[in-house]
């Protein structure tokens, strides 16, 4: 199980894959679609219910047309 911090890493990212989704006017049903994915996965992911694979986190970024590192991009609002 994942410790606190952990668990608020996962939740944050999965925010700002929300955020960038959103902005992006891509529904997670797209997303999926355009990753290959079950939309439950892109659920989980946002939620911050799932650590996922830097593999996935590949597929997300070239479906969002982004940069893998923008996904990471929230690390600056994180607390230590």
């Amino acid at each position: 199980m994942a410790n606190h911090k952990d668990k608020s890493f996962l939740i944050a990212f999965g925010s700002n894959l929300k955020k960038i989704r959103e902005q992006k006017t891509i529904t997670q049903a797209q997303l999926a679609i355009d990753c290959n994915f079950d939309v439950s996965v892109i659920s989980r992911i946002e939620r911050g219910a799932v650590n996922t694979s830097v593999l996935n986190l590949k597929l997300i970024a070239i479906a969002l047309d982004i940069k893998i590192k923008e996904l990471f991009d929230f690390e600056k609002d994180l607390q230590s």
